[in-house]
C-alpha cells in the first residue's frame, strides 16, 4: 500500500506497522489522512497475511496532534454535520469495523484527536516522554468525541482532567500507567520494539478467533451485563464450526504449531 501520510510495513509472523507520517506537523490529522485512513484499515481487514497491527507515530516529538485544522479548512475536508460528521471520525480500526487486534505505541505527544487512537487500541504502550491533553475547549471546541470513549478505559475525573483544563496541565506517562491509560511504559528506544514484540505474541494465534474475542469484548461495552454475555455467546456460537477450533485441538494433541485458517 502506497500513501502520502502513512507508512505501512508488513512484518514476519503476521505483524504490520501503521505509522501515522506528518513528523513536522507533530502527526496531525489533515484531510488527505482522513482518507487515507479508513482505505488503510479497509486493506488491512482484508489481508489474511496481517493478523495483528501496530499503530504509531514518525519523528521523535508527537505521536498525534489531533486534526491539522488550518490543512483541513485549506484541503477544503468537512467532517460534516449531525449523524453523518460523527460516523465521518474513521480513524482507527474500530471506527473502521476491522477486527483485527491492534496495538498503539505512543511516542511523544497524544493531544485531542490523537486520543482517539488510544482510546480505541486493544493494547498501548508509551514511551518514557508521552505525554497525554485535550486542547478541544482552549481554542473554543467542544471536547467530547475523545472524552466519551476514553470513559470506557480510565475513570471520570481522569476524563474530565483531561478534558476541561485544556492542556494547561499535561497526563504524564506515569499518570497514564497509574489510571491504566496505557499497559506499560518503557524506555523511548524501546518502545516499538516491545510492541512490535506483543503484536508478534497475539499474531500466533487463530485470526477469527482473536477477531471474534475482540468483536464480544467491544459490543459488549456498548451493552448492559446480560446483553453484553448474550452477545459474547454469540461470538462463542458463531465459531462453533470454524476449523481453527478443530485445529487448535489437534495442534495441542500433536504437540506442534497450529496451522490457522484465514
Amino acid at each position: 500500500m502506497s500513501f502520502e501520510t502513512l507508512r505501512y510495513e508488513k512484518l514476519d509472523g503476521g505483524v504490520a506497522v501503521l505509522t501515522l507520517d506528518r513528523a513536522l506537523r507533530h502527526n496531525a490529522i489533515n484531510g488527505v489522512m482522513s482518507r487515507e485512513l479508513p482505505r488503510a484499515w479497509a486493506a488491512i481487514d482484508r489481508d489474511p497475511d496481517v493478523r495483528c497491527v501496530v499503530v504509531t507515530g514518525a519523528g521523535a516529538r508527537a505521536f498525534c496532534t489531533g486534526a491539522d485544522v488550518t490543512d483541513f479548512v485549506l484541503d477544503g475536508a468537512t467532517l460534516g454535520d449531525g449523524e453523518a460528521g460523527a460516523a465521518a471520525l474513521r480513524f482507527t480500526s474500530l471506527q473502521n469495523g476491522c477486527w483485527k487486534p491492534v496495538v498503539t505505541a505512543v511516542n511523544g505527544y497524544c493531544c485531542g484527536g490523537g486520543l482517539h487512537f488510544v482510546a480505541d487500541s486493544d493494547l498501548v504502550l508509551c514511551s518514557e516522554r508521552a505525554t497525554f491533553f485535550d486542547t478541544h475547549v482552549k481554542v473554543g471546541l467542544v471536547a467530547a468525541m475523545e472524552p466519551v470513549g476514553l470513559a470506557r478505559r480510565i475513570p471520570l475525573e481522569a476524563v474530565l482532567r483531561l478534558a476541561l483544563l485544556g492542556g494547561a496541565e499535561r497526563m504524564s506517562a506515569q499518570e497514564a500507567l497509574r489510571i491504566g491509560l496505557v499497559g506499560e511504559v518503557v524506555a523511548d528506544d524501546d518502545l516499538l520494539p516491545r510492541a512490535i514484540a506483543l503484536a508478534g505474541k497475539i499474531a500466533e494465534h487463530s485470526p477469527a478467533a482473536l477477531a471474534r474475542t475482540k468483536r464480544a469484548i467491544w459490543g459488549g461495552l456498548d451493552l448492559g451485563l446480560r446483553d453484553a454475555l448474550a452477545h459474547a455467546w454469540r461470538e462463542i456460537e458463531a465459531h462453533q464450526d470454524h476449523p481453527d477450533l478443530r485445529e487448535g485441538a489437534l495442534a495441542f494433541a500433536e504437540k506442534r504449531k497450529p496451522r490457522w485458517a484465514p
